[in-house]
């Protein structure tokens, strides 16, 4: 019949012909593809070989349905696998060069947009520590999602003390102190650093920030790299501090944000570097429906371009540390808060972090006069044997409350 697919017939004699009073032949119309197009039986009887026909078609029709599925999964990951990719291309056109991930090969069979670009001499190793961490983190920060999910997170920040002022800390103290506002880190050690304070009692130490005059406390939480945790925040917000909070984690994912909010954050840090213009933005509006402040974070003028054209952002910080070659340079903070930006920061009334490099009065002096109102300030007071006159020895004079 014209339009159909080719078939072969098949003529097989019955063992038994005392079974069958018919001439014990049976006629099998079978497509060469191996579906059963047709069957043509002229007795009534099932034969062991009409049997064996149907069962082999099941099982043909079941690897048939387990490769369409394989099939279906492969589309589906050539999907998110250009997902990725996209994200990247948006990540590159705002100049941020630090790979959220390692770069991967394209799924089998993958014909596209990206395909001349795969594989663009990407080292497949980190090419600095911000990298590397932040590949980190989105492998832990998927594991830590699966002990805590989201939905149990947001019930329990509906529990949740309220937060405290951040923002409304550091203008109080400035205006206290004539001096930028302190954000005191609490920090046993850095990946350039290695080990600061041996005997590191995280309390112990925020208490004594709060005693010499801090506005608000800076908590690292990161484990793997700064020998941090999330404990540490819970501590020192347990035991009374009544310091603002910042939670200095490396944020990639919005679930963050709620865990910070949970383990006593009035505050987060943002990176510029890692994070695209409308990931801020979307984090920023999470930061606002929990009634914390977000701290977001530059290192050069293309970024601090970048987070100006922000809205909703009140905290600036301008990180002296390249990410390049670690080096520190305290005047990468005048020179972000020269011309245009500077203006704009001055008529939005933003509050400019200083961080990175600062250890002597002078430092303070010299990024004060640039224009900041703030500094976050750990290495040189957490080493001391007495934090409290580790910040007097900072500023050049006592800034606590007494």
């Amino acid at each position: 019949m014209e339009g159909l697919v080719p078939v072969q017939r098949l003529s097989i004699k019955v063992a038994s012909p005392s079974l069958y009073r018919c001439n014990n032949s049976v006629s099998i119309r079978r497509s060469i593809s191996g579906f059963a197009m047709d069957r043509k039986r002229n007795f009534r009887a099932p034969s062991q070989f009409s049997i064996r026909a149907q069962q082999s078609d099941l099982k043909e029709s079941l690897a048939v349905s387990s490769s369409s599925v394989e099939d279906k999964g492969n589309v589906l990951r050539i999907k998110e696998w250009e997902v990725e990719m996209y994200q990247e291309e948006l990540a590159i056109s705002q100049g941020i060069r630090i790979r959220r991930k390692p770069p991967s090969k394209a799924p089998l069979g993958y014909s596209g947009p990206f395909e001349l670009r795969l594989h663009n001499n990407d080292a497949d190793s980190p090419r600095n520590i911000l990298e590397e961490i932040t590949w980190y983190k989105d492998v832990e920060v998927s594991r830590m999602k699966e002990l805590n999910p989201l939905d149990v997170l947001k019930k329990a920040v509906e529990d949740a003390p309220p937060t405290r002022d951040f923002v409304g800390a550091l203008r109080m103290a400035h205006k206290r102190t004539g001096f930028p506002g302190l954000i005191a880190e609490v920090k046993k050690a850095s990946p350039s650093r290695g080990i600061l304070k041996e005997n590191f009692d995280p309390v112990e130490i925020a208490q004594a920030y709060e005693k010499g005059g801090a506005a608000c406390l800076s908590v690292l939480t990161d484990q793997k790299y700064f020998q941090g945790g999330f404990e540490n925040l819970e501590a020192i917000r347990s035991a009374g501090v009544k310091c603002p909070l910042l939670c200095k984690e490396f944020v990639v994912d919005p679930w963050q944000i709620y865990y910070a909010r949970t383990k006593g954050a009035d505050a987060v840090l943002l990176i510029a570097a890692v994070l695209t213009d409308l990931e801020i933005t979307f984090l920023l509006k999470i930061c606002k429906k929990l009634s914390l402040a977000a701290l977001v974070e530059v290192h050069d003028e293309r970024e601090m371009g970048r987070v100006l054209g922000i809205e909703g952002i009140e905290l600036v910080g301008i990180n002296n540390r390249s990410l390049e070659t670690f080096e520190v340079d305290i005047s990468n903070t005048k020179k972000l808060l020269e011309g245009e930006h500077g203006r704009q920061i001055r008529e939005r009334d933003m509050i400019v972090v200083g961080e990175s490099g600062l250890f002597t009065p002078d430092d303070i002096a010299y990024v004060q006069a640039a224009g900041v109102k703030a500094v976050l300030v750990g290495e040189s007071i957490v080493k001391q044997n007495d934090p409290e006159k580790g910040i007097a020895g900072l500023f050049g004079r006592n800034i606590s409350h007494t």
